[in-house]
C-alpha cells in the first residue's frame, strides 16, 4: 500500500508482467462475458466483468497485448486495465462492468459503469466515471413520413438541417441567452425549454430524469464554464456528435415498436447525438483540480492519476454532483433546442407543421452521467451512486422511473452507430437490472484512434463509400470525415448482439441513416 496521500499508478507497478501472466487473471464465464479476477491490478476490491462476444474480444486482447509489449509506457491504459483500476476504487459494489463498446478513455474506460455505496463513508465519486462531455446522450424523434417521402428531397432536407442546427467546434447557438437565462436553464433543465417555447409538454415525459436533475446548483458552476456555455446552447458540436435522418430497416419486437410509435419499416426518424459542450468540459476540468487536492487531504489512493475522486459526502464530492447535474440539465436543454430546430427544418421542407408530421420524442437517454439509484446488493436494497460513462441506463418493465407508456416493454435504449452503418433501439431487461445495475451499451465504440484514422483513411474515399450507400452528408471538416468513418469503429451490430445475447438489453428496432450532418 502507498503512504497517505500518495497516488499510485498500476501501469508502472505491473509493467514488467507479461501478457501471458495477465491472461491468467482473465476467465471466460460465457460466450459473451469475461471475468477479471482480483490481482489483475493492485488493490482490487471487487472483480471486473466485461461483455464481449467472439467477434469483439480480439480487439480487447490486442489492445492489452500491445500495451504489455510496450511496458505500459505513455498514452491511455488499455480498457481492461481501466475496468480493473475502477474495481480498486473505495466504496465500489458488485463489479466494475465493461460493455461491448468498451475502449480506452480518461480514467474510466468508455463503456465502463460502476456503482458506489452511498452509505459507505469511504465511497467516492470520480469525474472520470462520467466523462468530460457530461450528459452526452441521444434523442430519437419519430415522424409519420416514409422513405418514399424523403428520398427525393433528402439532399435539400440534409442542407436544411445543416442550415438550422449550428455545428462544429466553436459554433454559436441561435437561441438568445442572457446570463440569467443560462443560470435558470442550468437549474430547470427541460422545464426552461418548455417555459420558453422550445419544447412540447410531452417531450419531458419521454426523457430520462424527465429532463431535469433536481440537485443542480448553478452557483457551483464556475464563471469560466458559464462563459463557455453561454453562446453554445442549441449547437451540435463536433467529434462523434451528429444529427441523422434515419429509416426503420427492421423491427424485432413489434409490440415494443408500436408502443414507441414505430409501426412499419421505411418509417422516417430523426436521431440527435450531443451533450453539454464546453460548459460540461469545464465543469469536469474544474472538479478534477479540486479533487486532486481532496485526495491528498483525505489520503485516498488510486491506481491511476486519471481516476481523481473525492468522498461522495465531502464538499468537493457534493460540489461536483451539483455542478454535474447543472451541466446535465444544460445538455437536455441543448438537445431540446436542436429538436426545436429540427422540427422547424422538416416543417419548412414539407410545408406543414411539426405536429402534423407527428415529430414526437420517442426517448432521450444519457450515456455520460452519475446518478443516485436504488439497487439490490447482496440481498439488501441500497442507495448507490451509479457512474455510467459511455453506457446507457436500461431499466426493465414496471420500473417506476420509466414513462407510463413504456411500463410493459421496458425503457427504450438508443444506440447510435456510425454515420455509414446503422443504429438500434433496445429495451431494458430484468437480467440487466440485476447484472449491470440496469446498464447497457451506448454505441459502436472506437476500434482505432482519431489520429490513426486520419493517417490511414482518405476522406474522399469515405465520402464516396457513403454516396454508394445513398447517404447524404453535410460536414464542416474533411478531417472529421476521416475520424468518424465507419472503419474507425467497432461493428455496432456485434455490440448490440452481444448485449442481446447476454440478456442485459433486448433488440427492438434497427435504423439505417439516409442523411447525416456533423460538425
Amino acid at each position: 500500500m502507498a503512504s497517505k496521500g500518495k497516488v499510485t499508478t498500476s501501469n508502472v507497478e505491473t509493467k514488467s508482467r507479461s501478457f501471458k501472466d495477465e491472461q491468467e487473471y482473465l476467465e471466460q464465464l460465457s460466450p459473451c462475458c469475461w471475468r477479471i479476477k482480483k490481482g489483475f491490478v493492485p488493490n482490487m476490491r471487487v472483480e471486473g466483468r466485461v461483455y464481449v462476444n467472439e467477434a469483439l474480444n480480439s480487439l480487447m486482447f490486442e489492445e492489452l497485448q500491445q500495451h504489455s509489449q510496450a511496458h505500459g509506457v505513455g498514452g491511455f491504459l488499455p480498457a481492461l486495465k481501466q475496468v480493473a483500476n475502477v474495481a480498486a476504487l473505495p466504496g465500489i459494489v458488485g463489479h466494475s462492468v465493461g460493455l461491448p463498446d468498451i475502449h480506452a478513455g480518461y480514467g474510466f474506460a468508455i463503456g465502463n459503469m460502476a456503482a458506489f455505496d452511498m452509505d459507505n463513508p469511504e465511497a467516492v465519486v470520480s469525474p472520470g466515471g462520467v466523462g468530460f462531455d457530461i450528459n452526452c446522450g441521444v434523442r430519437l424523434l419519430r415522424t409519420n413520413l416514409d422513405v418514399g417521402d424523403v428520398e427525393p428531397v433528402k439532399e435539400q432536407l440534409a442542407q436544411s438541417l445543416f442550415d438550422h442546427i449550428p455545428v462544429g467546434v466553436g459554433s454559436k447557438g441561435v437561441v438568445p441567452m442572457t446570463v440569467q437565462d443560462l443560470e435558470e436553464a442550468l437549474e430547470m433543465g427541460m422545464d426552461w425549454s418548455l417555459r420558453e417555447g422550445y419544447a412540447w409538454p410531452e417531450d419531458k415525459e419521454h426523457c430520462e430524469e424527465y429532463g431535469r436533475m433536481l440537485q443542480a446548483d448553478a452557483s457551483k458552476v464556475s464563471t469560466r464554464a458559464k462563459k463557455r456555455g453561454l453562446p453554445q446552447l442549441g449547437t451540435l458540436g463536433a467529434g462523434n456528435h451528429y444529427a441523422e435522418i434515419q429509416v426503420v430497416e427492421e423491427i424485432y419486437d413489434k409490440h415494443a415498436a408500436n408502443k414507441m410509435g414505430i409501426n412499419r419499416t421505411g418509417q422516417v426518424c430523426v436521431m440527435i447525438h450531443s451533450g453539454s459542450r464546453g460548459l460540461g468540459h469545464q465543469v469536469a476540468t474544474d472538479a478534477l483540480t479540486a479533487m486532486a487536492n481532496a485526495m491528498k487531504r483525505d489520503g485516498i489512493e488510486v491506481n491511476d492519476r486519471q481516476l481523481a475522486c473525492a468522498r461522495i459526502g465531502s464538499e468537493e464530492g457534493q460540489n461536483y454532483l451539483k455542478s454535474m447535474a447543472a451541466a446535465a440539465n444544460y445538455a437536455w436543454v441543448n438537445r431540446s433546442t436542436m429538436t426545436f430546430l429540427a422540427r422547424q427544418a422538416f416543417a419548412k421542407q414539407f410545408k406543414t407543421t411539426p405536429e402534423d408530421l407527428d415529430m414526437h420524442v420517442i426517448y432521450d437517454v444519457s450515456h455520460n452521467i452519475a446518478k443516485v439509484e436504488k439497487h439490490w446488493v447482496d440481498g439488501k436494497l441500497r442507495n448507490l451512486l451509479v457512474h455510467r460513462k459511455g453506457s446507457t441506463r436500461a431499466f426493465p418493465p414496471h420500473h417506476p422511473l420509466i414513462p407510463v407508456d413504456y411500463q410493459l416493454i421496458g425503457q427504450p435504449v438508443l444506440v447510435g452507430g456510425t454515420m455509414g452503418t446503422c443504429s438500434y433501439i433496445l429495451t431494458g431487461t430484468e437480467q440487466g437490472f440485476a447484472d449491470t445495475f440496469g446498464s447497457t451499451c451506448h454505441g459502436a465504440g472506437r476500434a482505432q484512434s482519431r489520429a490513426k484514422s486520419r493517417r490511414t483513411l482518405d476522406y474522399q474515399d469515405v465520402l464516396a463509400n457513403l454516396n454508394k450507400k445513398g447517404i447524404a452528408i453535410r460536414v464542416a471538416s474533411p478531417k472529421l470525415v476521416q475520424e468518424e468513418a465507419p472503419e474507425s469503429y467497432k461493428d455496432v451490430s456485434e455490440v448490440v448482439d452481444t448485449c442481446h445475447a447476454a440478456g442485459i438489453s433486448k433488440k427492438a428496432v434497427k435504423l439505417k441513416p439516409i442523411a447525416v450532418i456533423k460538425g
